[in-house]
């Protein structure tokens, strides 16, 4: 486990034949405040991976002051070609709870704290050549690749509106992605109506509390409707769209607490 984070590999075969591989790296859920010197330097360490695409899936944010430590800790990122979404807490900083009721089942029942620099975010991150998927559709060309994105505002705040990002895929893609920051079904349902390829995802921190369970751990939530063995890492059910479900590198300052669950972040190699 370098540097206190988890990697989590996994290689998916679903580029054309004879393409050339794409490697992703798919971060969520930094929730930066300026005094965690630590976790920057871990984020820093990020660019040692060699990635070819960085996905962020949004909650860069916990604190009013967190932009500058934020486009700092992403700097050689900021580099490569990056495509992000935002989560609620890139819009309002986290509001004290009491840390037990994150495991509870989520009710819909939101607290909202000051509003934050949304706008400073964005331009710092658009400014460097990230694409900003909040309701937008782009395409971008990866190792020879022709990729379509498409993404969401959040879902948890309820500022999700697929329809303006929907349709059919180019046929002249060679990969289709979704990005959302909380995986809520009617929005993985949506993407999977349209046939896309790929979704990314973040907001479970991969139910931030795990218990021991066959084989492994089993998560008590995921903070949305998503069924909880989906909570963090690659799934696929039927013939929806493949699903990676960031378990996150941060948490909330008022619930400070991982169990069974390290942060990570995921690393995937696209491939023919």
């Amino acid at each position: 486990m370098p540097m206190g984070y988890k990697v989590r590999k996994a290689t998916l075969p679903l580029l054309p034949k004879g393409a050339k591989p794409i490697t992703v790296l798919h971060f969520s859920d930094l929730h930066l405040t300026p005094n965690k010197k630590r976790e920057i330097k871990q984020i820093k360490s990020f660019i040692n991976l060699a990635p070819d695409l960085v996905i962020s899936t949004g909650d860069f944010l916990a604190h009013p002051d967190a932009v500058g430590p934020v486009l700092n800790a992403l700097d050689d990122l900021l580099d490569l070609p990056g495509l992000f979404v935002f989560g609620s807490n890139d819009y309002y900083a986290p509001k004290f709870k009491n840390p037990f009721s994150y495991l509870r089942k989520d009710h819909g029942n939101i607290k909202l704290g000051k509003k934050l620099p949304t706008t400073k975010l964005r331009n710092g991150l658009t400014k460097r050549g990230w694409l900003d998927l909040n309701h937008n559709k782009v395409k971008i060309k990866v190792n020879g690749n022709l990729i379509e994105a498409r993404g969401t505002d959040d879902a948890h705040l309820e500022l999700d509106n697929y329809p303006l990002v929907a349709g059919r895929v180019s046929a002249k893609c060679d990969l289709s992605i979704g990005v959302t920051h909380a995986p809520y079904e009617r929005v993985l349902a949506a993407m999977a109506q349209d046939k896309l390829d790929l979704i990314f995802a973040g907001h479970t921190h991969g139910g931030q509390v795990r218990v021991p369970w066959f084989g492994g751990s089993k998560s008590l939530t995921t903070n949305c409707d998503l069924e909880n063995w989906r909570s963090r890492g690659i799934t696929k059910v039927n013939d929806e769209p493949w699903l990676n479900v960031s378990a996150g590198m941060g948490m909330s300052p008022f619930a400070p607490i991982r169990f069974a669950c390290p942060p990570e972040i995921s690393l995937i190699t696209l491939t023919a």
